[in-house]
């Protein structure tokens, strides 16, 4: 086995993953994984799509009228190759922004925060800073940006690696019992 990566099950692990120190601070980042200066926002699955149809109408009333209009207008997402993404507005913010004084959140989640709907938001958004790539199985790698070195700061701080501060998104896709098994593959 390669010592950079593990192998849970199916799926591999970038070592980073399970070492790199993580937890977002948006006190310093402002929520900069929402507005990454792009021509598209973050991946979809297919599936996903669907869920987000079924609770647009919960997720409105978070946003601007500026997004409200593109999501009415244009639609809340694009296919680049085979590839479905949010619309970015502007090439920066995701069409589900919504700001809490000077920091982009998501209205996807502040709806499912609030019991509304019973969809989070997009599993790259939850899973971030972890992508997934498919290379014949799925690869978990850490994307690395520069906006998220205060969270590599807080992460040393609170003493925890972006695998834990991403349990519940890594949990959500492939379950717990993969997570125990990753966790047992860490620390051994």
């Amino acid at each position: 086995m390669n010592e950079q990566f593990l192998h849970i099950d199916d799926v591999v692990v970038n070592r980073a993953v399970a070492e790199t120190p993580f937890h977002c601070d948006l006190s310093k980042c402002k929520g900069a994984c929402c507005t990454f200066e792009s021509e598209y926002g973050a991946p979809l699955k297919y599936e996903e799509i669907k869920e987000i149809k079924k609770n647009l109408n919960d997720v409105m009333p978070y946003l601007s009228e500026k997004h409200r209009n593109v999501l009415i207008n244009e639609g809340f997402y694009e296919l680049k190759g085979s590839e479905y993404l949010t619309k970015s507005i502007g090439s920066k913010d995701c069409v589900f922004v919504y700001y809490e004084k000077d920091i982009a959140k998501c209205s996807l989640e502040k709806a499912f925060l609030d019991g509304k709907t019973d969809f989070r938001k997009p599993i790259s958004c939850h899973l971030f800073p972890i992508r997934v790539s498919d290379f014949g199985g799925d690869v978990l790698r850490f994307e690395k940006y520069d906006h998220c070195l205060p969270a590599i700061e807080k992460g040393k701080t609170k003493n925890m690696t972006i695998a834990e501060f991403c349990e519940d998104s890594l949990v959500r896709l492939y379950g717990e019992k993969w997570l125990n098994k990753l966790k047992a593959e860490i620390h051994r």
